[in-house]
């Protein structure tokens, strides 16, 4: 993509390589991805939704953690999604593990809060999502 292909301010440009399945995208100011509706040259439009919940809501608990001052070493979160057998083939639930090296057994409560609050209140990705999406999330120690 040139630089007159820009993406705009408040949203993204994706263009087709003419390839496969394969395309290429950006969001203003942010570096190029690549999306694949195989899997295989990039990740496929519904892993990335599932890396967006992800990338959400672990933001969410560290920012919230470190308001919290809760020490956080490492965060990882595992997304998995059960998807619907006809079209549209959306995700009917998703199960995410968190894996949290650094708050101590002292930090558990404050660590449930913050999962809870990205759930809840501030992952807009999350909530841009059906309101029927089942939910199943664990924290687990790394």
């Amino acid at each position: 993509m040139s630089s007159s292909d820009d993406a705009p301010e408040s949203g993204v440009l994706l263009r087709w390589t003419g390839e496969d399945l394969v395309f290429r995208g950006r969001a203003a100011g942010a570096p190029e991805i690549v999306v694949d509706g195989d899997n295989t040259a990039g990740a496929s439009p519904m892993r990335l939704l599932l890396l967006s919940v992800a990338g959400c809501m672990a933001i969410d608990v560290v920012m919230i953690l470190e308001k919290s001052r809760v020490p956080v070493e490492s965060l990882e979160v595992e997304v998995d999604g059960e998807r619907a057998e006809t079209p549209p083939r959306r995700y009917r639930s998703l199960s995410l593990v968190y894996r949290v090296e650094g708050p101590g057994p002292e930090h558990q409560d404050k660590l449930q809060r913050a999962v809870d609050l990205s759930r809840d209140t501030y992952c807009s990705v999350l909530h841009s999502l059906r309101d029927d999406l089942e939910l199943d999330i664990r924290i687990v120690r790394a």
